[in-house]
């Protein structure tokens, strides 16, 4: 046994190449698409026994999924970053912060990006991760509403889970323009924007 972190050396080798078979999806991934992609090329790329990769991962889909994870936890970090402004001015400034990192996060990613946007379509696996993704971001937002609603900061009659919804949802589909080349405006003129969009229709004498 290593004393150190209590795994045995078979543990450990179990855990290294699983790790090298991530690396080696990402590396196919990148190069071929989703679609294209086989578990037979990753697990040349990762030079493991044939098959080995099957042992780890049930397809590619779920491959995938665990690289997701580390795909977008740069995002969730921005999600989490603490919110509890004082002023509607101050919310502005915090949200605008929160949308130009939120997406600045899934530019750092840009070619893994387009690879989910492709696995989402044809991938159900794929799809009911991202779907997850998107609950966890949402029920941050819901909570920072919630917070601001009671703060008397916001419009109370406003339906927080709605509203959540639908700023989420916007956020995500520029992104997407932005990931693939469809909107070309600076990224702080972006994230200004839609805060301007969103504050003056949430915050109570914001306008």
């Amino acid at each position: 046994m290593n004393h150190e972190d209590g795994l045995s050396r078979r543990q450990q080798k179990a855990m290294q190449t699983r790790l090298n078979l991530l690396h080696a999806g990402k590396v196919i991934f990148l190069k071929e698409g989703f679609q294209k992609a086989t578990m037979t090329e990753i697990n040349k790329q990762a030079n493991t026994g044939y098959g080995t990769a099957y042992v780890y991962f049930k397809n590619k889909d779920e491959l995938f999924g665990e690289l997701m994870e580390n795909i977008v936890e740069k995002m969730y970090e921005v999600a989490s970053l603490p919110f509890e402004p004082k002023t509607s001015e101050e919310a502005f400034e915090q949200i605008k912060t929160q949308v130009r990192l939120f997406i600045q996060a899934a530019l750092d990613e840009q070619e893994m990006m387009k690879v989910l946007k492709e696995a989402i379509g044809v991938s159900e696996i794929v799809e009911g991760k991202w779907s997850q993704i998107r609950t966890r971001f949402i029920a941050g937002i819901i909570k920072d509403i919630t917070f601001v609603q009671e703060a008397g900061m916001a419009n109370k009659e406003i339906e927080a889970s709605l509203i959540a919804r639908g700023w989420y949802y916007m956020n995500e589909q520029v992104m997407w323009d932005i990931l693939l080349g469809e909107v070309a405006e600076d990224l702080n003129r972006v994230a200004e924007n839609l805060a301007l969009l969103y504050t003056r229709g949430l915050y109570v004498g914001n306008k």
